[in-house]
């Protein structure tokens, strides 16, 4: 089964920036960040997306990470 998962948390890790330095930089409250941070979003919002992308100077492949069958 593919799967589709958001790596947000490492690449903050690795970055070190906090999810409130995210909220701040991209004007995203700090609860919407944390259910990305944590890959509990069921439906992603492109324009959420799109601001943390922007935010951290990042493609969107930085962030997500796709397991398909093959």
């Amino acid at each position: 089964m593919a799967t589709v998962r958001l790596t947000l948390d490492k690449f903050l890790k690795k970055e070190n920036i906090t999810r409130y330095e995210l909220s701040k930089r991209t004007g995203v409250k700090f609860q919407t960040i944390d259910g990305y941070y944590k890959n509990r979003i069921i439906r992603y919002d492109s324009y959420i997306l799109a601001q943390i992308c922007s935010a951290l100077e990042c493609d969107i492949k930085d962030i997500i990470e796709f397991t398909g069958d093959s």
